[in-house]
């Protein structure tokens, strides 16, 4: 008997220099390292919880603001990276679109090389400009429009006579200030028109 108490000691001994868990289940008092409750098997720990706490950290285990830290820092690499892209292919201001001002003269950068001249003495009305994007225009007497299509738009023009006249109705269409297309008529409900294509 004896040895057995010496056993008992020395087993009270190792139980006490470790720490101690309740078993949530029968209050008996485990050792921290087990996962499951000596006196009636409870789980008293997930086992990938005690094994991943007794392991040393690896270089993975990061604090939340270090996450944070680097998630924010790909957002700004990817924003920076999409101006940088957007930027680039953006026109710049010469080559930008065609801008008519109030008094139909055409702003400096324009890279539409049509216009329209319409000769008459009378009043007129029509359409000009890409058959897409058509914009209707009148007036009396000659006029002339810059047109906002590009160089390879295809180009229309219908003018037709308001007040009845046999005068002569002409219409011009210029690229790059040379007539590549004309048309006229003297009918007095007449109209005229012109399709071009580069």
């Amino acid at each position: 008997m004896m040895n057995f108490n010496k056993f008992n000691t020395v087993k009270t001994i190792y139980w006490e220099l470790d720490t101690m868990v309740k078993c949530p289940r029968c209050g008996y008092e485990n050792n921290d390292i087990s996962v499951y409750c000596e006196n009636c098997t409870y789980p008293i720990k997930n086992p990938q919880t005690a094994n991943s706490n007794n392991k040393k950290d690896n270089g993975w285990n990061i604090s939340t603001g270090k996450k944070i830290a680097i998630v924010l820092g790909i957002v700004v690499i990817a924003l920076l990276l999409f101006s940088f892209i957007y930027n680039s292919t953006q026109p710049d201001n010469k080559s930008s679109l065609n801008v008519i001002s109030a008094d139909e003269k055409v702003q400096e950068g324009s890279n539409y090389p049509y216009q329209a001249h319409i000769i008459y003495n009378g009043t007129w009305s029509g359409k000009v400009g890409d058959p897409n994007y058509i914009r209707e225009v009148s007036g009396r007497g000659d006029e002339s429009y810059n047109l906002d299509c590009a160089p390879w738009d295809k180009v229309t023009m219908v003018i037709e006579k308001s007040d009845g006249s046999s005068n002569e109705l002409k219409i011009e269409l210029l690229k790059n200030g040379n007539v590549v297309a004309e048309n006229s008529t003297t009918s007095s409900t007449g109209s005229v028109v012109i399709n071009y294509n580069y």
